[in-house]
């Protein structure tokens, strides 16, 4: 029996979403966009008497608000939008508060969660080689509403936490159809590492975001992604030494 999924924020990335529905289990049983959801008036307990889950991919405007609201009728949910951060803590907190589950992240595409751990570690070996130096780079489409990436940022922020403390000089660039390349390199007299990833299409970040909203039914709190995508990773470290 599929699941019922709710789209909140239906453009290019929820139609997306609704193509791939049933490959992930669910079918799509309410659709939300920019006219029949102002001022969250769309989320209400009757519209969602029945969802399982929603997967919201809005405007980073209104993407803490309806998160809001849809914690407050009791609707796990993933959180496609970037560029609200700033408001982590506030989400963290109403979150809780409402006892259901939540995933956020700045990218669902589960090559760019490896390519988050890559750098890491990149970073951590060059942590104490201060003749490199390090550069953060992203270019996306025209469309993409948020610059520097949230991406481009969670890359420097897990370079920092690494232990790289040198200045990482920050850049990024808009221009045409570009799903999205994220770059991070080091540089010194000797040589240059280079690390890459370059996005072919969207379908990956929406077949992430429904591996999230599979996983997040049933849940409680407020989960990143890489939680999903790496849970094996932990349940090994628990596991007792032979």
């Amino acid at each position: 029996m599929p699941k019922n999924l709710a789209i909140v924020g239906y453009g290019k990335m929820g139609q997306l979403i609704e193509r791939l529905a049933p490959e992930a289990g669910f079918s799509v049983g309410l659709k939300l966009d920019i006219d029949t959801n102002v001022n969250q008036a769309g989320i209400t307990p009757e519209n969602f008497r029945g969802v399982d889950v929603a997967i919201e991919f809005s405007t980073p405007h209104v993407a803490v608000a309806n998160l809001e609201r849809l914690c407050a009728i009791g609707v796990p949910t993933v959180v496609g939008t970037t560029g609200w951060y700033g408001e982590l803590g506030r989400v963290r907190k109403f979150v809780d508060i409402s006892g259901v589950g939540v995933v956020w992240s700045a990218n669902y595409s589960i090559g760019v969660n490896v390519f988050r751990r890559v750098v890491a570690e990149a970073a951590r070996l060059m942590a104490g080689e201060p003749e490199y130096g390090a550069w953060a780079w992203e270019v996306h489409h025209t469309a993409k509403k948020d610059a520097p990436s949230g991406t481009l940022l969670q890359l420097v922020e897990e370079m920092q936490r690494a232990g790289y403390s040198r200045r990482i000089d920050v850049s990024s660039n808009r221009a045409g159809t570009i799903p999205g390349t994220h770059e991070i390199g080091f540089d010194s007299a000797a040589d240059t590492i280079t690390l890459r990833h370059t996005a072919r299409s969207r379908e990956g970040f929406a077949r992430g975001a429904l591996k999230a909203a599979q996983w997040v039914i049933g849940k409680r709190g407020l989960h990143e992604f890489g939680e999903v995508i790496f849970a094996g990773d932990a349940k090994r470290e628990r596991q007792p030494a032979d």
